[in-house]
């Protein structure tokens, strides 16, 4: 996945990124007040929408009440009290949350139930910055998926492993890590009864 700058006017606020998105195709986030335009592998977009698919599966089959989508952007809030908009690979929402304002833009202020990055060469965006950012609105799950293995070996040991890395948010607000490799069945807060293993989701 690739960040390529779109907008070159600085600081704009969450609000005005929304209203001034682009019209074509691609997903965008606000980064330091400037637009990005976000390119992926086909890769990458396929592990995507596989584990989307899987979680609307899980959904459907427990009815859960949540909506799951590729398409929604996060307000998230830098340290320095900087207003970022996110547009993480899946979010997980409360329905109830989804269907209260029917006709409102597809960006949520409110913290979703989970979010989930197919990380790429950024790395550091998804292990370091949004993980940051999503702690700090309070999204109670958030998953890295690091088929490449392409982080630290600090994250990833020696040497290195594909992972999958699920936090959780504690009774403090802070995350809390598992990682989960090859045939481990990823275990999920907000999908108890998954039977999902790493294996299936790297092999999609």
């Amino acid at each position: 996945m690739t960040n390529i700058l779109y907008s070159t006017e600085q600081n704009l606020s969450f609000e005005q990124f929304i209203e001034q998105l682009p019209d074509s195709e691609g997903r965008y986030e606000l980064v330091n007040g400037e637009i990005m335009r976000i390119l992926s592998t086909r890769k990458h977009d396929t592990l995507a929408e596989y584990l989307s698919d899987a979680l609307k599966d899980e959904v459907k089959s427990k009815k859960f009440n949540y909506w799951v989508s590729g398409r929604v952007v996060i307000q998230t809030q830098t340290q320095k009290g900087k207003q970022q908009g996110r547009h993480p690979d899946v979010t997980v929402v409360d329905k109830a949350i989804w269907d209260a304002f029917p006709s409102a833009y597809s960006a949520l202020l409110e913290p979703p139930q989970l979010v989930v990055e197919v990380v790429s060469t950024n790395w550091e965006d998804d292990y370091v910055d949004k993980l940051d950012e999503y702690q700090r609105l309070g999204i109670p799950e958030y998953w890295i998926i690091d088929y490449l293995a392409i982080a630290s070996r600090s994250y990833l040991g020696n040497p290195k492993v594909p992972t999958v890395f699920v936090y959780l948010l504690d009774e403090n607000g802070n995350y809390q890590c598992n990682a989960y490799r090859e045939s481990d069945v990823i275990v999920s807060r907000t999908f108890p009864e998954l039977t999902l293993t790493v294996e299936q989701v790297f092999q999609a």
